[in-house]
């Protein structure tokens, strides 16, 4: 019988220890050494029974003697395609060691077994046919047998930790685009909100997803969320070693997997849970984020997503202080300025994506952090706030010649202008209605020197941490989540107040010169349609809905 093909067999089987493995056709020396030596794996059940020739403890004992046919049987029996695969996990503590030394052995001198003992592994991780229990329904992925198999993978066998969250994440990733994204997109901006509501739930089992892989996803993100807590909390107090640990692990996975794929929507959640542990973890996945998104050598796609990523993670993170806020926006603004000085005396300060990606990014990131965390800053003191508010100089950013709004989501844009106004921080009106009645084009030098004119979406934007709606791991999220919060009536009265409309003919060529006039006053809001789109529908999810600006030129 080849070797491999016994390795093979013994991925599923622990009945053979790996010293018996490696000493089996020994001298009865080894034979005797091997007894004594898995004393305690032959004393501890299951006892594996040979189809032929009684126990393995009898078979060796015959080998030792000399009496070699039942031996013979056994490792046929071994290379047995059809062989019984035994609970090795319930064995005890020196045979699961054993095995997992043996294991290590074997891939490390034969790298062909790698992905059989990662698959063999996780799929005591992962259970491989997931049952819902809801009444009479059982449920076989809760049971305490299964929750203790991927507890002791991480415990037995550490050094493979890594990998085998890598794994499991690679495939909830999968689940997570392929299938749930349409939902969720859906809900983002309350565009069918009704729609989305039937498809994300049973009305006759509220707790679970109608689609069966979204409920597939969300049964197995919420077992990854159960097994982070269950890593970095001791008896209901945070271990710092092995939170560190993990997150380390954590966040290398998400550079690999999450930071390149857009538009996922639930995966990258447990990072967004574990940062919520300890402060520490939030500040140092803000300060990796920001290293992303500042550093050159990075591809622009990589450095815009670390911007959807911070800006989301900002807004959403109830657990982030004032303090560290207000230090993100300090870190963000100073270097969108500092941006804008390198552009002023070149030739590339002009309205293009594709060169300006990652400032535009950074732009949106502010705005959108400005518009869900505006009360806090300027609860207590309002002075104090406003004129922390006026040192950002959002003004410089607005009016500059990379024109941010003109890229930048409308939703987010119009919510942004409508808030500064309120505050006379900066009016941002004159140039998203010169934007929309001049449909100034987004640039882009294509191989003929030709000009472009792209999407109303160019950055393809997407926010990381909207709401999530799986049933199961929506519970872990909840407590620690911001939602959007819908204006109260005298808010809307305050934004209602009427504003003068100025004319705006002259100011289109100075504006492309670089000019900006220094009248520049608000175009007005119709009350009849204000109403409609300030207030999120009452089946809102949790974000800010469209805002309509109407074309006043029209």
């Amino acid at each position: 019988m080849a070797a491999p093909l016994l390795h093979t067999r013994l991925l599923g089987d622990a009945s053979a220890p790996a010293s018996a493995v490696k000493k089996l056709g020994a001298s009865g020396t080894g034979i005797s050494d091997m007894l004594a030596l898995e004393n305690d794996f032959f004393n501890s059940p299951p006892r594996k029974t040979v189809r032929f020739g009684g126990t393995v403890t009898e078979v060796l004992l015959k080998y030792k003697k000399g009496e070699t046919n039942d031996f013979e049987l056994l490792k046929n029996q071994l290379s047995d395609p059809d062989i019984k695969r035994l609970p090795w996990l319930n064995r005890s503590k020196t045979v699961v060691e054993e095995y997992l030394a043996f294991l290590g052995n074997l891939v490390s001198a034969q790298t062909v077994f790698l992905r059989p003992c990662l698959s063999m592994i996780a799929s005591h991780f992962v259970p491989p046919r997931v049952i819902i229990k809801e009444g009479d329904v059982d449920v076989s992925d809760s049971d305490d047998e299964d929750e203790s198999k991927y507890k002791k993978i991480s415990v037995y066998f550490p050094t493979l930790r890594h990998e085998i969250l890598e794994l499991i994440i690679e495939k909830l990733l999968k689940l997570d685009v392929k299938q749930t994204c349409g939902i969720k997109q859906l809900t983002t901006w309350g565009e069918d909100e009704e729609t989305v509501r039937e498809t994300e739930a049973d009305p006759e089992r509220p707790g679970q997803m109608v689609h069966p892989v979204a409920e597939r996803l969300d049964i197995l993100l919420s077992l990854l969320l159960s097994y982070i807590k269950d890593v970095c909390y001791i008896d209901g107090k945070i271990d710092n070693n092995k939170t560190k640990d993990l997150y380390r692990d954590l966040i290398n996975i998400f550079d690999k997997l999450l930071l390149p794929t857009h538009a996922s929507c639930h995966v990258q959640f447990f990072m967004f849970y574990l940062c919520s542990f300890k402060l520490g973890f939030a500040e140092a996945f803000l300060e990796h984020l920001w290293k992303k998104l500042q550093d050159p050598n990075n591809p622009a796609i990589i450095r815009q997503a670390a911007g959807n990523y911070i800006g989301s993670f900002l807004a959403r993170a109830k657990f982030i202080p004032l303090i560290t806020i207000k230090s993100c926006l300090d870190l963000l603004v100073n270097w969108l300025h500092m941006y804008l000085n390198n552009q002023d005396l070149g030739t590339k300060a002009f309205c293009d994506v594709a060169l300006h990606g990652p400032f535009y990014s950074a732009c949106q990131a502010v705005f959108y952090t400005f518009v869900f965390r505006h009360k806090q800053l300027l609860s207590g003191n309002l002075k104090e706030g406003l004129r922390y508010l006026q040192s950002l100089n959002f003004e410089r950013i607005v009016m500059s010649q990379l024109n941010p709004l003109k890229i930048c989501l409308p939703s987010v844009v119009n919510f942004f202008a409508a808030i500064t106004n309120k505050y006379q921080l900066v009016f941002c009106y004159t140039i998203i209605e010169r934007n929309n009645r001049q449909m100034l084009p987004v640039i882009r030098n294509t191989a003929g020197g030709d000009l472009v004119q792209t999407c109303t979406n160019p950055l393809d934007t997407f926010f990381p941490f909207d709401p999530c709606v799986l049933k199961r791991s929506k519970k872990f999220i909840d407590p620690i989540y911001q939602i959007w919060e819908d204006m109260s009536a005298e808010e809307l009265q305050e934004f209602k107040k009427p504003i003068k409309k100025e004319t705006l003919e002259d100011e289109d060529d100075d504006f492309l010169k670089g000019e900006v006039a220094q009248n520049d006053t608000v175009i007005g809001i119709t009350p009849s349609s204000f109403d409609a789109h300030f207030r999120s529908p009452s089946s809102s999810v949790g974000s800010p809905p469209v805002l309509y600006m109407p074309d006043q030129s029209l």
